[in-house]
């Protein structure tokens, strides 16, 4: 019986260790800052929001190669593996197409899954997915299992400024937010690949207020996981933390995330995303 393979790509924010454990192969994405081209994994913590900060202009990110994903779907099926990647929102980057000409070029069994999330939602499929594979489940077992994760999930996007979402023309998608409000902040959800502002304000009592509003729904829903990113300190996110931990019987995950969705969000923003039962 052929074995499962994982593949995701560097804008799921997912911890060192569980790649590792559960073997998932992660395809970096690239951003180019004043000329540099940077890969997206080689970076550390910190490192990229310095560079974005002192950029002559918005860093410039750009999805893998058509031919980095062919050659890592061959690798990965020399043994006779299926392949089954998961990758960010068609309506964030290219990469999904990019995955799927890889997939065509390299004439081996894999299937492009557009997660229509990124960061630590798109995480809770990567995971799931990995974790089913390990214990021998079938693609068509794992197939669904993402569906249902992905029809579970919710997430959730604070940002302190528009200016990187107006420069990198993503603010055309979010409908109803004026660019001359660019101080400020705004909470997005993400239904159907759009990102859509449900919160404005001045101020970070605006996050405050949201929080508390959305610890209320909690009460009455059965989490399965939450994960908090943040892009800049991670103050709030470890407030967010300490607010919505007991809520949850595992422990939060507090990540930093990649530089391709700092790129879009500008520092001091952050994300919740939550997996329901």
């Amino acid at each position: 019986m052929s074995r499962i393979k994982i593949v995701t790509d560097s804008s799921t924010t997912i911890e060192p260790h569980l790649v590792e454990e559960l073997g998932i192969t992660v395809v970096p994405l690239s951003v180019m800052i004043d000329g540099v081209v940077y890969s997206d994994s080689d970076l550390t913590e910190g490192q990229f929001l310095q560079l974005m900060r002192n950029a002559k202009s918005l860093p410039k990110t750009s999805q893998p190669p058509v031919g980095v994903f062919a050659e890592t779907f061959t690798d990965l099926a020399k043994d006779g593996s299926q392949v089954i990647a998961i990758v960010l929102s068609h309506a964030l980057s290219g990469t999904v197409e990019a995955a799927r000409q890889g997939a065509t070029l390299s004439g081996v069994d894999v299937t492009v899954i557009d997660s229509s999330f990124t960061d630590q939602a798109a995480k809770f499929q990567v995971v799931e997915a990995a974790r089913l594979a390990q214990a021998g489940a079938s693609k068509e077992e794992i197939l669904a299992a993402i569906e249902q994760v992905r029809e579970k999930t919710e997430l959730y996007i604070g940002v302190s400024t528009l200016e990187n979402l107006v420069k990198g023309g993503r603010i055309g998608r979010v409908q109803g937010l004026l660019s001359s409000l660019l101080n400020i902040r705004v909470i997005m959800t993400m239904k159907n690949h759009q990102l859509e502002p449900i919160v404005k304000g001045r101020g970070n009592k605006t996050f405050k207020k949201w929080l508390d509003e959305f610890i209320c729904q909690l009460a009455d829903k059965k989490v399965a996981e939450i994960g908090i990113s943040y892009a800049g300190a991670a103050d709030f996110a470890q407030q967010m933390k300490e607010q919505l931990q007991p809520y949850l019987d595992k422990d939060i995950a507090v990540l930093e995330t990649g530089s391709i969705i700092q790129t879009h969000t500008g520092e001091d923003a952050w994300a919740v995303l939550v997996r329901y039962e």
